[in-house]
């Protein structure tokens, strides 16, 4: 009987915004035109720096990879959650579950290890500009790029077979919008859960503050540099460069830390899966709005290929 029932669990329920029911079409409208503008956005950068070839540079290049990976990211998440906000039957099954937490894990480690060749790019642009071409040359780009997608791959495939690897026993209701890793947990039962709960968010946490600690070293040394010149107007020039990567560093690596060194506690699973919407919607949401007001290059790049059509008589 036992071993009957360990293996029942074939499918999921997400459980989701249906605390709210009052509020799901209103989160459904919500929703839906945030992920329009993340598309729109992330696409308007892409065929903007592929258009114009003073943008065929490796900051570009990288952004570029940036947009792709948030777009796939947003892709492996948000259409499911926009039909269950509509749905009644909320159900996934097993390996449907099981891929979205590996595309999920996979695009969004991926744009962790970017942002973290961003600022490497960075560093060698500011603190050693002659060794540039060399250091940043495009085969050097493609395998920077080619080495954050395969340790993307390998995060998200390390925590799904961890995760999938263990047994299911019921109740099968997941209380969050998609196969998150902490409620999938807490539906897990033998006594390796423990070891796998510590060994995956070691691994999570891990990962994130080696990307974070190699961004603050980069900017380290870039702002070493930027102090060293002697003109304000030099210095502002200089770092306005970074200005647009800083930004989107910031609001990743600190909805980021909220989600995974958050104190472990008392909390609700309204709580929870509202406090998942900062990663899921909301981050992808104002990163493509950063890099186009922040940046002044793709800024005026963007005015040149796309509103000079539409208003030539403004431009």
């Amino acid at each position: 009987m036992q071993r009957a029932n360990l293996s029942a669990v074939t499918e999921f329920i997400l459980v989701g915004f249906s605390a709210f029911p009052h509020l799901q079409l209103v989160f459904f409208l919500l929703f839906l035109l945030m992920y329009l503008f993340t598309l729109l956005g992330n696409l308007l950068i892409m065929a903007t720096i592929w258009g114009e070839r003073s943008l065929h540079t490796p900051m570009y290049l990288f952004l570029c990879a940036l947009s792709v990976s948030e777009i796939l990211y947003t892709f492996a998440i948000i259409p499911r959650m926009l039909a269950d906000l509509l749905s009644t039957h909320r159900s996934i099954a097993l390996t449907a579950c099981a891929s979205q937490m590996f595309f999920s894990f996979m695009f969004g480690f991926t744009h962790s290890f970017l942002l973290t060749v961003m600022g490497y790019d960075r560093y060698v642009a500011i603190c050693h500009p002659l060794r540039y071409n060399v250091l940043m040359s495009p085969r050097g780009c493609a395998c920077l790029v080619a080495w954050s997608w395969a340790g993307g791959s390998v995060m998200g495939l390390v925590v799904t077979m961890a995760i999938f690897h263990l047994t299911f026993c019921g109740p099968n209701e997941v209380h969050h919008f998609a196969c998150h890793v902490p409620p999938l947990l807490k539906l897990a039962c033998g006594n390796n859960v423990p070891d796998v709960t510590r060994g995956v968010g070691l691994v999570c946490i891990m990962a994130l503050l080696g990307c974070c600690l190699l961004i603050l070293l980069s900017y380290t040394f870039i702002v070493a540099t930027i102090l060293k010149i002697p003109s304000a107007e030099g210095r502002h020039k200089v770092f306005s460069t970074c200005a647009s990567h800083l930004t989107v560093v910031v609001v990743h690596y600190g909805f980021a830390s909220v989600i995974y060194l958050k104190p472990k506690g008392p909390q609700s699973l309204e709580g929870d899966t509202l406090m998942g919407i900062t990663y899921t919607v909301l981050t992808p949401f104002l990163s493509p709005i950063i890099f186009s007001l922040r940046n002044k290059e793709l800024k005026n790049a963007i005015k040149k290929t796309f509103l000079s059509k539409l208003y030539p008589e403004k431009i």
